[in-house]
C-alpha cells in the first residue's frame, strides 16, 4: 500500500497539532509558568486524601482506610492505586505528555476527531467538530470546579462509541479494542454517572443499528459483532476489576445504598437527586449562552443598569465594584450554576441541518440521544418522565445532579452536525441549508429584538437576594441586556457560518477555506464564552499552599501528639476537608459517605451541636452533653484561626474504653434513639438480634499504634466483657485478632467497633485487608495486558485489510 503523505498523513498531523496547540494556548499559565488552576473541589480532595498520599509516599503501600474524614471510611473513592496498573502510562502516551487534567480535553478532541473520521467526515470538518465537543462550557466549567474525573469520563465517550461503530463497520477486532480501551479508562476515572450515560448512548446506537441492519447483514453477522464488542467490554471491566469490586462492596453501606433507619428504600432521595434540574427553557442556552443570565455570579459590563442605580443611590464605590463583578444575573431554576451549558451555536445550526440531510441511522441515533438527554436534564421539571425512570431504571436512583445528562447532548450535537455538514458538502443542495439556517437565524433574531418582552427575568432564588426594588429593577434590566446581547452574538456567528457554507455550495470558496472558517468561528465562539469563567485569574502559583497554610489554631492542636478527632463548625459535617488535611475529622467533603455516619449526623450530631452552641452563647460549656461527639473522641473544636479559638473538650472518651453497662437494642431505630439518652462513657448499646448478648466488664484499653490499615491496643481486663473502640464499624475487610487469634467484630453504639474481651492482659489488632482489593490486583493487570494485545491485533489486521484492498 502506497501512503501519500500529503493526503493520508498531513491532514491528521495538522489536526492533532492544532488540538495540542489549542490546549497549550488556553492553559499557557499552567504549561509554561507552572501555575495551577484554582479548583475548589480538588482542594477539598487534597485535604481528604492527605493521609492516603502521605502513607503511599512514605511506605509505598496503598492506604485502604483513612480516619481523616467522617470518623473513618474506605479510600476506594478517594485515592486508590494498584501495583502494575498500566492505565496511567497509557494516558501519558495518548495525550503526548500533557499535564493532568487538561490532557483530558486534548484526548476528547482526538477521540471525537477519530469518531467523525469513521463516519466519513473529512479531516478539516472533523477538526471543527472536535473543538466544539471538547471546549464546550460544560467541560470548562467542570474543570474550573475541579470535576476532573467527570471531564475525562465525558471526553472518553467518543472513543467508546468509535469502537462500537467500527465493529459494525466490519472492523470488529479494532472496534472491540477501542471500545475496551475507552471503557477501561472511563472506569478508571470512576465517574459512574457518566458511565451510566455512556451506556445509554451505547444502547441507543446498538438498538438503532440492529433494527436497521439485521435483515441486511443477517443475524449471524450481528451476533459476531456483538461477541467482539462483548470481548472488549469484558477486558475493560476485567482491567478495572479491583476498582469495581471495591466500589460494589462499598456501595450498599454508603448513602447510595439501602437506608438503615428510614423507609428501607435504597438510593438517593428524589428531592436531593433532582435538586439540580435544568429548566426546560434553560436548554435555550445551547443556542444563546446568556439566555438565563450566565452564571450565578457574573461580571456586568461597564455602565450597566445596576452600576448606574447603585451610583445614583450614593453607594460606596468599593461596594459597587464588588456587586458588579459578581452580580446574580442567573434567573433559572437551579439553586446556582457556574455558567451556561454551551457548545457553539454553529453546531446547533448544523445539528438541525441534520434533520434534512443526515443519513437515517445517524439522525435517529444522535437525534434520539439529544432529545433523551435533554429530557433527562430537565429532571423535576419533567417529573412524570424522570420520576418514573428514577423508580424503575436499575441503578439510576444512585445519582444526583441530573443536569449532568447535558454531557450527552454536547456529545451528540457535534457528531450529528458534522455528519450533516459532510453530507451537505457532497450533495450540494441549498434547500436544507436555508431551512435550518433560517430557523436558527430567525430564533436568535427574535430573542435579540423581542426577548426583553417575552420573559419576566425573575429567578427562583431572587427572594433570597433581599435587594431593594430599585436595585432589583436594575438587575432585571441587566438580565434583559445580557439576553439581547448574547442573542445578537449567536445571530452573527450563525450568519457567518451560513454564508460560508452557502458560498462553498455555490463554488465561490474551497472546502479548505470553509473548514478553516468554521474552525475559526467555533474556536472563537467557545473561547470567548469560556474565558468568562476560566481565565487568567483562575490560575495561581500554588493555591493549596495558601489554602492549607497552617493557622495558629491548627499549630496549637498539632502540638498534641495524642490520638483524637477534631471538628470545625464553620465547615460543618459535609462542606469541607480543610480540617482533614492535618487531623482526623468528624467532617469532610465527599459525595458517598457511609450511610450510618450520615444517620448519626442527621439524628444526633446536628442536634447535639445546636444545643451545645446555644448553651455556649449563655457561657455554659456543657461538654458532657455531647455524648456522640465524645464517643467519637472529639477532643478539639476549632472556632476560628487564632490559637485562642481552639476549644478543648475534656469529656472526649478517648480511643477505647470499657463500659460498665451494655444496653440491648433490637433494631437501628431504637439504637439511635437510645444513643441520645445514654452516657457513652459508661454505657454502650448493642443490637443483640444481630450480635447476641455480651456482658459488661471492667478494665482499660490503651492504644499502642496506628496506621491507616492497622491499629493495635493493649487491654487489661479485671472482668471480661465488652470493649468499645472509637473507630467506625465497617464489616467488609476489617478483622480483629485477640493475641493473634481472630475473634468476632461487633457493632456497638450504632456505628462503632466493639469486641468481647476476656479477663487478663491482651493485645488487640484491627487489620483492614479487604479481599475485594487483594484478590483482584493480579487478574486486573492480566486483563489490561490482554486488552493491549487486542488493540495491537486490531491495528495490525485493519492495516493488513486496507493494504490488501488497494
Amino acid at each position: 500500500m502506497k501512503i501519500q503523505f500529503q493526503k493520508d498523513i498531513l491532514p491528521h498531523l495538522l489536526g492533532v497539532l492544532f488540538f495540542y496547540l489549542l490546549v497549550v494556548a488556553y492553559f499557557s499559565p499552567l504549561v509554561f509558568d507552572g501555575k495551577i488552576i484554582f479548583q475548589s473541589d480538588i482542594l477539598q480532595w487534597e485535604g481528604s486524601a492527605k493521609e492516603v498520599l502521605d502513607y503511599r509516599s512514605s511506605t509505598g503501600e496503598q492506604a485502604l482506610w483513612t480516619n481523616r474524614m467522617f470518623g473513618g471510611m474506605p479510600t476506594y473513592f478517594i485515592s486508590l492505586e494498584f501495583a502494575g496498573d498500566i492505565t496511567n502510562l497509557l494516558i501519558s502516551v495518548l495525550t503526548l505528555g500533557l499535564p493532568h487534567p487538561i490532557n483530558g480535553l486534548f484526548f476528547g478532541m482526538l477521540s471525537m476527531y477519530l469518531l467523525l473520521l469513521s463516519y466519513g467526515v473529512r479531516p478539516i470538518f472533523s477538526t471543527a467538530g472536535a473543538v466544539a465537543f471538547a471546549f464546550n462550557t460544560y467541560n470548562l466549567l467542570s474543570l474550573e470546579a475541579g470535576h476532573n474525573a467527570k471531564i475525562w469520563a465525558v471526553c472518553l465517550i467518543p472513543l467508546i462509541v468509535l469502537g462500537i461503530h467500527l465493529a459494525f463497520e466490519r472492523k470488529k477486532i479494532l472496534g472491540a479494542a477501542l471500545l475496551g480501551l475507552g471503557l477501561l479508562l472511563q472506569l478508571k476515572f470512576n465517574h459512574l454517572q457518566i458511565t451510566y450515560y455512556t451506556l445509554i448512548i451505547s444502547l441507543i446506537y446498538l438498538g438503532v443499528r440492529t433494527l436497521i441492519e439485521w435483515k441486511q447483514v443477517g443475524i449471524k453477522n450481528l451476533l459476531a459483532t456483538y461477541a467482539f464488542l462483548a470481548l472488549g467490554v469484558v477486558l475493560a471491566v476485567g482491567g478495572n476489576l479491583g476498582r469495581l469490586a471495591t466500589a460494589l462492596e462499598y456501595s450498599p453501606y454508603s448513602t447510595r445504598g439501602k437506608a438503615t433507619i428510614e423507609s428501607g428504600d435504597s438510593g438517593l432521595d428524589k428531592d436531593y437527586a433532582f435538586n439540580w434540574s435544568n429548566g426546560i427553557l434553560e436548554s435555550m442556552t445551547l443556542l444563546v449562552p446568556d439566555f438565563y443570565g450566565g452564571g450565578s455570579r457574573t461580571p456586568l459590563p461597564k455602565d450597566s443598569a445596576s452600576e448606574k442605580a447603585l451610583q445614583s443611590q450614593g453607594v460606596d464605590p468599593a461596594q459597587i465594584n464588588g456587586i458588579v463583578k459578581g452580580a446574580p444575573t442567573y434567573w433559572g431554576d437551579q439553586p446556582f450554576t457556574g455558567g451556561p451549558i454551551y457548545g457553539s451555536v454553529v453546531l446547533v445550526f448544523l445539528a438541525i441541518l441534520g434533520i434534512w440531510v443526515a443519513p437515517r441511522a445517524s439522525l435517529i441515533t444522535y437525534g434520539s440521544i439529544i432529545v433523551l438527554s435533554l429530557m433527562l436534564s430537565w429532571g423535576k421539571n419533567l417529573a412524570w418522565f424522570n420520576y418514573t425512570l428514577f423508580d424503575i431504571l436499575p441503578g439510576y436512583n444512585k445519582f444526583r445532579a441530573v443536569s449532568m445528562a447535558l454531557g450527552m447532548t454536547l456529545f451528540a450535537i457535534p457528531v450529528l452536525g458534522m455528519i450533516a455538514l459532510e453530507k451537505l458538502a457532497q450533495t450540494k443542495t441549498l434547500k436544507p441549508l436555508l431551512i435550518s439556517g433560517g430557523t436558527v437565524v430567525g430564533t436568535t433574531l427574535i430573542l435579540a429584538v423581542m426577548g426583553s418582552t417575552l420573559f419576566r427575568f425573575e429567578g427562583a432564588g431572587d427572594v433570597e437576594l433581599g435587594f431593594p426594588d430599585w436595585l432589583y429593577t436594575a438587575l432585571k434590566s441587566d438580565r434583559k441586556e445580557l439576553l439581547s446581547s448574547s442573542a445578537w452574538t449567536s445571530f452573527t456567528f450563525v450568519i457567518f457560518a451560513l454564508c460560508a457554507i452557502y458560498f462553498y455550495l455555490k463554488g465561490k470558496i474551497s472546502v479548505s477555506i470553509l473548514g478553516i472558517g468554521l474552525i475559526t468561528l467555533i474556536t472563537l465562539d467557545v473561547w470567548t464564552i469560556n474565558r468568562r469563567y476560566l481565565n487568567q485569574d483562575s490560575f495561581q502559583g500554588n493555591p493549596s499552599r495558601q489554602y492549607f497554610a497552617e493557622t495558629p489554631a491548627e499549630k496549637s492542636i498539632a502540638s498534641d501528639k495524642g490520638y483524637f478527632r477534631v471538628f470545625t463548625p464553620s465547615e460543618g459535617f459535609s462542606q469541607g476537608a480543610r480540617t482533614s488535611y492535618r487531623f482526623n475529622s468528624l467532617g469532610g467533603y465527599h459525595g458517598a459517605k457511609l450511610r450510618r455516619y450520615q444517620d448519626l449526623i442527621d439524628n444526633r450530631l446536628e442536634f447535639e451541636l445546636q444545643a451545645f452552641s446555644k448553651k455556649v452563647q449563655e457561657g455554659n460549656y456543657d461538654w458532657a452533653s455531647l455524648g456522640t461527639f465524645n464517643m467519637l473522641n472529639t477532643k478539639y473544636l476549632i472556632a476560628g484561626t487564632e490559637s485562642n479559638a481552639v476549644l478543648e473538650n475534656p469529656e472526649a472518651n478517648g480511643p477505647a474504653w470499657v463500659p460498665t453497662e451494655v444496653i440491648a437494642v433490637s433494631n437501628n431505630a431504637s439504637e439511635m434513639e437510645t444513643l441520645g439518652k445514654i452516657n457513652t462513657k459508661s454505657q454502650a448499646t448493642l443490637n443483640t438480634e444481630e450480635f447476641g448478648k455480651i456482658t459488661a466488664g471492667s478494665g482499660e484499653i490503651n492504644l499502642l499504634s496506628y496506621s491507616p490499615n492497622s491499629i493495635s491496643y493493649q487491654a487489661t481486663m479485671q472482668t471480661g466483657g465488652l470493649g468499645v473502640f472509637s473507630e467506625i464499624y465497617y464489616p467488609e475487610g476489617w478483622k480483629v485478632t485477640l493475641d493473634g487469634k481472630e475473634v468476632p467484630l461487633l457493632r456497638v453504639n450504632y456505628l462503632l467497633r466493639g469486641m468481647e474481651i476476656p479477663s487478663g492482659t491482651h493485645k488487640i489488632v484491627f487489620t483492614f485487608a479487604p479481599e475485594s482489593y487483594s484478590s483482584t490486583k493480579i487478574p486486573m493487570i492480566v486483563f489490561q495486558y490482554g486488552l493491549l494485545l487486542l488493540l495491537i491485533a486490531g491495528i495490525f489486521f485493519t492495516y493488513k485489510k486496507a493494504n490488501a484492498s488497494r
